[in-house]
């Protein structure tokens, strides 16, 4: 099965102003899969699915580096357009930000677990 990148329609439209050239991943770094979060951990979750979801976060954040490498692999392309540059840019910025959401989500919970510990321990 092939997954195929989906970038906001407003990313591919728009246009870098310093020449002009529209902004789209270049064709190479569309084969790149970016990977699906893992579903997020609950407030109220164990410790035993906190440690399942610490290896499904761990194995994201493979797959996000993964994910990069290729990115960094198209940007080898000698003939690269502004444009392409900045897509190249935004879709590594966003794998960031979507790998920082996937961690703070899994450390409120690690947080909720360990206030209930407290809880219980007085």
């Amino acid at each position: 099965m092939r997954k195929f990148l989906i970038l906001p329609l407003a990313l591919l439209a728009c246009s870098a102003a310093a020449d002009e050239s529209t902004v789209i991943l270049p064709l190479e770094a569309q084969t790149c899969n970016l990977p699906s979060a893992p579903a997020r951990v609950a407030k109220d979750a164990t410790y035993e699915d906190l440690v399942e979801a610490k290896g499904d976060i761990s194995q994201f954040q493979a797959d996000m580096e993964r994910y990069r490498a290729c990115l960094d692999k198209s940007r080898e392309d000698v003939n690269l357009t502004e444009g392409n540059e900045v897509a190249l840019n935004e879709a590594h910025n966003y794998s960031v930000e979507m790998e920082e959401r996937v961690a703070e989500q899994f450390n409120v919970a690690v947080r909720a677990y360990k206030e209930r510990q407290a809880e219980q321990a007085e």
